[in-house]
């Protein structure tokens, strides 16, 4: 990621950081006031969002640091880092979630439902659900693993509230009031499947996981007259910059100059393809006709 896109992450962070605190805020009080249980809860999750806000925010610190001499590929994966760190925040929500809607079956509680609590729910409903699209919005334009993640994370708090909403309304018109765990168990489900969603996409890039199809790699290459065969094509990375290796074969006679001015031009053309930014190590092997290529 250009480091200009970094102070723009940053920028967003701090912006929904302010905004997910004042939504807590409105939301633990309401929730306090009329002894709702699941809007409290809400209420704290949205407090989770701002953690997860500075985590973003710490994460962005580290990965827009230049590469250097004990990091030469650079820091980006802190980004990465940050958000694994997120969806163990939500599985971490999760199972509080899930701890106080069995307590509420066993010590059901009845809320006091009032206009107000109501009204405080949807306005804050239409709030995360704003906050969500935008920060998902500035994560594809910025190419930001991070807010990606945390828009994630914010479109989780949409369903808790979507939870205390039918909560409310469900004790308002006369039914019991265990229905605030039932909800409560459906919600951490939501929360559960935001986790999953960025743990397996943040473990991918921090496990090396293939970036792209090798065979779509190897078809792009074999356009090119000079090459003669490719193989051992691997890849890996993030979503702003992917590394990639592979090895190709050429004619035996082709100058070193010639060799030179052909790796650039396979790596324009794999960046075109792909358009995003790439570093590409390609080892030269000699063609030979009837003779298997060398693996090492």
């Amino acid at each position: 990621m250009h480091t200009g896109n970094y102070t723009k992450v940053r920028k967003v962070l701090w912006l929904i950081l302010m905004a997910n605190i004042g939504v807590a805020a409105i939301k633990i009080v309401i929730g306090y006031i009329s002894g709702s249980n699941s809007l409290m809860a809400d209420g704290f999750h949205s407090l989770t969002d701002g953690s997860s806000n500075v985590i973003g925010l710490i994460g962005i610190h580290f990965a827009s640091k230049p590469h250097d001499e004990d990091h030469p590929y650079g820091h980006k994966k802190f980004e990465t880092l940050a958000g694994f760190l997120i969806s163990v925040m939500l599985f971490i929500l999760a199972a509080r979630i899930i701890a106080g809607a069995i307590m509420g079956f066993v010590i059901p509680s009845v809320p006091i439902v009032t206009d107000e609590s109501i009204i405080a729910v949807i306005g804050t409903l239409m709030a995360n659900l704003f906050i969500s699209r935008y920060e998902h919005a500035q994560g594809e334009k910025l190419n930001s693993t991070i807010l990606i993640s945390d828009s994630l994370h914010t479109r989780s708090d949409v369903f808790i509230s979507a939870g205390v909403l039918f909560t409310l309304i469900s004790i308002r018109i006369g039914l019991p009031p265990v229905i605030d765990s039932v909800a409560s168990l459906v919600v951490s489900g939501f929360v559960i499947h935001a986790a999953v969603e960025i743990f397996r996409d943040t473990c991918g890039v921090l496990l090396d996981k293939a970036m792209v199809d090798s065979e779509r790699i190897s078809k792009i290459i074999m356009e090119f007259e000079q090459v003669k065969g490719v193989h051992n094509i691997r890849s890996r990375g993030c979503s702003n910059e992917i590394f990639i290796d592979l090895h190709i074969l050429i004619d035996p006679d082709t100058s070193i100059e010639d060799s030179h001015l052909l790796m650039h031009q396979i790596e324009k053309r794999v960046y075109n393809e792909l358009y995003t930014p790439l570093q590409m190590s390609i080892h030269m092997e000699p063609f030979y006709e009837g003779r298997k290529h060398l693996d090492f």
